[in-house]
């Protein structure tokens, strides 16, 4: 399976590249707030009307020019069946468009039983491996052994500066793959400002790792500063739902 493209080339940039988000609850888009994930709420936009996913998705691309889209499968991450429908549509309406996946995958194989059932597809869904979903040690390395070090990433999750990561996946930088995310839940939708502290800790811990942030960018100053931060990219939705970047 061929890996998919990187989503950002220049690592000097002076703005981190942003990466659109679609939160994805019962088949619908919600708004993610501080991964509070029981009170998420239907998505309201300015950039379009409705939940819908392939309308959200549609206006979430044309909007930032990106050629990827980070989905969150709420369902999956809460313990229930993932989305593979969902994910299919997108993928047959939006044919030049990578869907990067964290769907709760606690190993590399539910991974890629969700390629093998999209067939083609799945060539253009990239795993997203969280530290909060992880079973073990062991599963970590698996899923970023030979080839997964470029064609999967890995989530580094923490709440409330708490660490979500049964697999010690924040102790172990030398297992990390091309691509991390610093994935700040509490600040997802609050618009209380990037990490930039522990997306700067994490670059010294991989300096030749693409480092993507998520939670908290506000407006286009953010974007600057993660840059400064050592962040290549971040994740987002609340800022471009509210036009904001």
């Amino acid at each position: 399976m061929s890996s998919p493209p990187s989503v950002v080339s220049d690592t000097s940039a002076a703005s981190a590249a942003v990466i659109p988000v679609i939160d994805l609850l019962n088949g619908q888009v919600v708004r993610a707030v501080r991964g509070d994930r029981r009170n998420y709420q239907a998505i309201r936009s300015a950039l379009c009307s409705g939940s819908e996913p392939l309308t959200v998705a549609r206006a979430l691309l044309t909007h930032t020019g990106s050629g990827v889209l980070y989905i969150a499968d709420l369902d999956a991450l809460q313990g229930g069946a993932r989305q593979v429908h969902v994910i299919e549509q997108l993928l047959k309406a939006l044919p030049d468009t990578t869907i990067w996946l964290d769907a709760g995958f606690a190993e590399a194989a539910q991974a890629h039983a969700v390629q093998v059932h999209l067939g083609d597809l799945g060539a253009r869904v990239l795993p997203v491996y969280g530290s909060e979903s992880l079973a073990d040690r062991a599963a970590l390395q698996q899923c970023f052994a030979g080839d997964g070090a470029q064609t999967a990433a890995l989530s580094l999750d923490r709440r409330d500066g708490q660490r979500l990561d049964a697999a010690g996946c924040w102790e172990a930088p030398e297992l990390w793959p091309q691509r991390v995310i610093v994935m700040t839940l509490e600040r997802v939708g609050s618009d209380a400002g990037p990490d930039l502290d522990t997306i700067a800790d994490v670059r010294r811990k991989a300096p030749g790792a693409t480092i993507i942030g998520a939670g908290g960018i506000r407006h286009a100053a953010d974007l600057a500063a993660a840059a400064a931060a050592g962040a290549q990219a971040w994740l987002t939705a609340s800022a471009l739902h509210d036009q904001r970047l």
